[in-house]
């Protein structure tokens, strides 16, 4: 159905205005009496066997929705009966931000991907703990959370350390995104040193609390071996809990969109069908040079329950979809559950 006829629809029209238009349906349909209940009974996958351990926490199922979908934590509620087995919301910022100038999200429909230049757009932290503290505890939920774009180098941590202390009773894992490739100043967040000093700092913090949360880092497609065995060696060498593989990716490599297309959209983060072999890679090689030294979050063109178990036998632990809950529509989720159910 989605496919058939609600797909069509939605991309006659701009993608941002499309996104919260669908935000605002599902909203008005799950609070009609009865509604919430038959998306669960179309869409989850209630199996003991699908359940997983990970860093203290017990995932109903592994797939996941990724950061960037529900950046301001206003949909979580209704999204948990479309079966996913966690929700990561944000990224969010200590203030809230416009983001960068529109048009700034773009399909790729002939690659069935997506371009977007964002800039972490979100309504803030306080904005985001309001709409938390109407959590109704169906799905786990992990909390995205990054810099402000006019924060000065000198204050970064200090961004990240006060979304982390502000969000602590409020979700239960936290990433640290440090590679978007959309918002500006980034530089020193893609020096190891410096990430070593951010990460010891919110553990530090974590370490404050009686009940810690588990801490990732999501990295970037794009990274060359020897990156990524700088990555692993920081994992290893801070104890993190985990990494997401990966974020968007800048390479515009071997598209089937038009050059000129290309240039007219111009700069920004792709995601979808086109990355889905980068991040596998990203995956598979972390999961192997590190001996599976910690867990992986799996993200990146995945379309299909195929495209899942890919990322799984890579060595990924669990996934995330967002382009392809785009394209495919929520009937994914639970194909790609089925699929593991089959295994």
């Amino acid at each position: 159905m989605y496919k058939l006829f609600l797909r069509p629809i939605f991309f006659l029209f701009d993608p941002e205005k499309v996104h919260y238009a669908t935000f605002s349906l599902i909203k008005i349909a799950s609070k009609i009496p009865g509604m919430a209940a038959i998306f669960r009974s179309l869409y989850v996958v209630n199996n003991p066997k699908l359940e997983r351990k990970l860093f203290g926490l017990t995932f109903r199922n592994p797939v996941g929705l990724a950061a960037g979908f529900d950046k301001n934590a206003v949909l979580f509620n209704e999204l948990a009966n479309f079966g996913f087995g966690f929700i990561e919301i944000g990224t969010v910022t200590p203030k809230g931000q416009a983001g960068n100038p529109k048009k700034r999200l773009f399909r790729l429909q002939a690659d069935e991907g997506i371009i977007n230049r964002m800039g972490f757009n979100n309504a803030g932290l306080e904005a985001a703990i309001t709409q938390l503290k109407t959590n109704k505890g169906r799905v786990i939920i992990g909390g995205n959370i990054g810099k402000n774009t006019q924060t000065k180098p000198a204050d970064y941590t200090a961004d990240y350390l006060t979304c982390f202390n502000a969000l602590h009773p409020y979700v239960d894992y936290f990433v640290l995104n440090v590679s978007c490739p959309n918002v500006g100043s980034h530089a020193k967040l893609n020096d190891k040193d410096y990430l070593v000093e951010l990460i010891q700092a919110v553990q530090k913090a974590n370490n404050s609390y009686k009940k810690q949360r588990p801490i990732l880092l999501k990295i970037a497609p794009d990274l060359n071996t020897q990156q990524l065995d700088e990555i692993i060696e920081l994992i290893i060498e801070t104890k993190l809990d985990g990494v997401i593989a990966s974020n968007t990716s800048v390479d515009r490599s071997g598209l089937k969109t038009a050059p000129e297309r290309l240039a007219e959209i111009g700069n920004g983060g792709l995601s979808g069908q086109p990355i889905k072999d980068k991040s596998t890679a990203v995956i598979k090689y972390l999961a192997q040079h590190s001996q599976k030294a910690f867990p992986i979050i799996g993200v990146g063109g995945i379309h299909s329950a195929a495209d899942a178990l890919e990322k799984i036998e890579a060595g990924a632990d669990l996934v995330q979809v967002y382009t392809g809950f785009v394209y495919e529509g929520p009937k994914l989720v639970k194909n790609i559950n089925n699929a593991l159910l089959k295994r």
